[in-house]
């Protein structure tokens, strides 16, 4: 069975630099199934196959967090399964981000608001018997106490939701 594992962000992904002053960041690894779908197309698989129990957090996050002025994000999986991913260019929504930078090998999406800033990177590398090892890295920087707090239920809850995820494309 083909189980994500916490990594270290590649050091080649264009994400690293957002690493410094970051004030959350993690890694997870897993072999790719089908290691010739671009970074995007991973990330695609893996939104649409979002487990039941993701969307009902997201889903609770959604209800308690307009309490205090942070956005509604919507679901994980809130993905057109039919668009494909060469339609998709900077600016556009994906899900519950939105699209920075695309190339085949690396994706960066994010979400920004007053509170904090999250880029997420999901990268592709080579791996042994012409397989692809897909590594997403996220990465938070708070901008105040709000933000802060937020972070609180977030970050354990992020260790698992992140794991769950990526297994759809192992």
């Amino acid at each position: 069975m083909n189980i994500p594992s916490e990594t270290s962000p590649p050091a080649d992904s264009r994400i690293a630099p957002r690493l410094e002053g970051a004030d959350f960041f993690d890694a997870w690894a897993i072999d790719a199934a089908d290691p010739q779908r671009s970074a995007l197309g991973q990330f695609l698989k893996a939104a649409q196959a979002t487990p039941g129990w993701v969307n009902a957090c997201m889903a609770l996050r959604n209800r308690i967090v307009q309490v205090f002025g942070i956005k509604n994000l919507g679901a994980l999986s809130q993905i057109d399964p039919a668009r494909p991913d060469a339609d998709y260019r900077p600016g556009d929504r994906v899900g519950i981000f939105t699209l920075i930078e695309n190339t085949p090998d690396e994706v960066l999406l994010g979400d920004n608001d007053k509170h904090l800033s999250v880029v997420i990177s999901v990268h592709r590398a080579p791996a042994a018997n012409d397989r692809a090892r897909v590594t997403v890295t996220t990465v938070v920087h708070t901008k105040n106490a709000l933000g802060r707090l937020y972070m609180l239920p977030v970050t354990p809850m992020h260790r698992l939701i992140v794991p769950a995820t990526l297994r759809a494309i192992g």
